[in-house]
């Protein structure tokens, strides 16, 4: 078994494409990159192929959040923070000149462009400068802001009707919380309506908007799975396109309308699935199995454009060609010196909970494991806790396999991609059934064979670092090291410095917190500290808004209150950061270099 191949700094500064947005008329795509060493923002004319980039040092140093082109495909609107903090404003680069013109300048406020009004002045925002998240126009000539939505549920996504008339977006009026509807107003704001809800308490949305305007995707998890289907406007009729078996990621129309594309999650791996509108009927794409996280029609509707990886294959964009069923790679995943036969495949696994519930996890193993070795091993948990860990390249597990590291990553229960039933099975919950999940893992790696069930750590960034923190003290004698990063200790705290909409959040999850006081303590870790057993390493960002700097340290504080000794009972790295590097080349180098070295030295 050979490790110690992928160099840690080489590893961290492989460039990466996100958030791949295609401009209006399909022909260009946007995304931000990091190839010179930070986040930058570059556009592709996908005839051509011709790469430019487009801004020089105005973009954000990580990334949190969309953009979009403006409606003549001369500009695009982005946001940009401060060192972290999410406090974002908005800011516009012209595609020719490449001025970056900032709009607003708000510190204390979160704004996130969701489209252009068809005037080609305005914006439409989701902004919580009047407390919690609503929907607000704002002009860029004379920087004046228009609320267009009061609620006091928090709204999570918004379409722009194609004749540029209407809004549709979704949001929650209903007092269960786990409750959302799609609901359609003039862009003035006036004629606020539902239009779409299956049942109340499911998680019901707006996806799309027919080009024609007579139709809108949505989606609804009322039957147990998160399913896309058609509503007609003139009627209100509900026709569902995908199955119920199947958590559907994500969907859009084509350019004309014909087609829909749709991502499928199934074990973990997502697939692209064409629907011709109207009809419905069903069309596979020809990919192998991995995990498309991106489509987009381009080029006059004759080609899909697709962001894919695999396991052990970085992050590509394809051309899929609807006419030959055939993907051409438009950019390539680039690897520097490291070989890519380095990475590991991995697998879609299952084991037992403690309570019999059957836990899927994604496993990765060196390859070539000596006969009788027994190998440490990291219990890598995923933050949200509604997120999901995929069948996609990560960085971190493949550097952790090749430093000689047997990795498992469980979709506890909580995590999104399973259905309806187990992403709700954490309500109420938090560092219960969703804990023993992730402990459980304990056994079944040591059921693999090639695993010192003496030598488990634990890792996890946000819900994943509460994880670490609560699995480290009600779970002591399991893991020898366990590693929170921006991770929560303390509940009450937490929803005490929260903004408005990450306290909608948090009572969506676990209630209210003060009628359930007693449960937010008792499922808080700071009231633990005196069991931990193990070394831990808190890493925690200083201008984190989700999870403030307190939460880890107060903890830290408590340790010491304890008699625990900094520097040899634990350790503690605070960084100049929100919630996390973002894809920060510098930033994920120091998160690498930190945890390998604390790994060989604790674990």
């Amino acid at each position: 078994m050979k490790t110690g191949r992928i160099p840690i700094g080489e590893l961290a500064h492989l460039p990466i494409r996100a958030l791949v947005t295609t401009s209006h008329d399909g022909q260009k795509a946007a995304y931000f990159s990091n190839i010179t060493g930070r986040i930058e923002l570059y556009e592709m004319d996908l005839a051509t192929r011709r790469e430019t980039q487009i801004t020089h040092g105005e973009a954000p140093r990580t990334i949190r959040a969309n953009f979009v082109w403006s409606r003549d495909n001369e500009s695009i609107i982005f946001v940009r923070d401060v060192r972290g903090d999410e406090q974002n404003n908005l800011f516009s680069v012209n595609l020719a000149t490449h001025e970056v013109t900032q709009l607003n300048d708000d510190p204390t406020t979160q704004e996130y462009v969701v489209d252009v009004f068809h005037d080609g002045r305005s914006l439409l925002v989701q902004s919580n400068r009047n407390g919690q998240v609503n929907l607000f126009r704002f002009d860029q000539e004379s920087r004046e802001w228009t609320q267009l939505t009061r609620g006091e549920s928090p709204v999570h996504s918004a379409i722009i009707s194609p004749d540029g008339t209407q809004i549709a977006y979704s949001t929650n009026e209903s007092l269960n919380l786990q409750n959302s509807d799609g609901y359609i107003m003039n862009i003035d704001g006036s004629d606020q309506r539902r239009i779409f809800r299956v049942e109340e308490g499911s998680s019901d949305g707006i996806v799309g908007w027919h080009p024609g305007g007579d139709a809108l995707l949505v989606g609804s998890d009322a039957s147990g799975s998160d399913r896309l289907g058609l509503v007609t406007l003139k009627d209100g009729a509900i026709r569902w396109l995908s199955p119920e078996s199947v958590d559907v990621a994500g969907a859009e129309f084509s350019h004309r309308g014909d087609w829909i594309v749709a991502l499928e999650n199934f074990e973990s791996q997502i697939r692209p699935v064409l629907y011709a509108y109207p009809s419905g009927e069903r069309r596979e794409v020809n990919l192998p199995a991995g995990v498309a996280s991106q489509t987009a029609f381009v080029l006059d509707d004759q080609k899909l454009l697709v962001y894919y990886s695999s396991a052990s294959r970085r992050g590509e964009m394809l051309l899929y060609d609807l006419a030959t069923d055939e993907a051409e790679v438009l950019m390539p995943a680039e690897y520097g010196s490291i070989d890519p036969n380095v990475f590991v495949g991995n697998q879609h696994v299952t084991y037992r909970s403690t309570d019999g519930g059957v836990v899927p996890a994604i496993l990765y193993r060196p390859d070539g494991i000596p006969e009788g070795a027994k190998l440490p091993a990291v219990i890598d948990v995923h933050g949200g806790p509604t997120g999901q860990y995929f069948r996609s390249f990560n960085a971190y597990a493949q550097l952790l396999v090749d430093q000689g590291y047997v990795v498992l990553q469980p979709n506890f229960r909580g995590s999104t991609g399973y259905g309806r039933a187990w992403r709700e099975g954490n309500l109420m919950d938090w560092g219960g059934g969703d804990l023993e999940d992730v402990a459980s893992g304990v056994e079944y790696l040591k059921q693999l064979g090639c695993v010192d069930s003496d030598r488990v750590a634990i890792f996890g960034g946000s819900y994943g670092g509460y994880m670490s923190y609560m699995a480290a003290v009600k779970k002591p004698d399991l893991f020898k090291v366990s590693v929170p990063v921006v991770g929560i200790t303390d509940l009450l705290l937490l929803y005490e410095e929260d903004m408005a909409h990450f306290k909608y959040y948090l009572r969506s999850l676990m209630g209210d917190p003060e009628e359930n006081r007693e449960l937010w303590q008792e499922r808080s870790a700071i009231n633990y500290v005196d069991q931990l057993k193990g070394k831990m390493l808190i890493i925690h960002g200083l201008n984190d808004p989700r999870c403030p700097i307190r939460q880890a340290r107060n903890f830290r504080d408590k340790l010491l209150e304890h008699g625990y000794k900094e520097g040899q009972d634990f350790e503690y790295v605070e960084w100049d950061e929100g919630h996390g590097a973002g894809g920060d080349p510098a930033g994920t180098e120091r998160m690498f270099h930190t945890t390998i070295d604390f790994l060989r030295r604790a674990l």
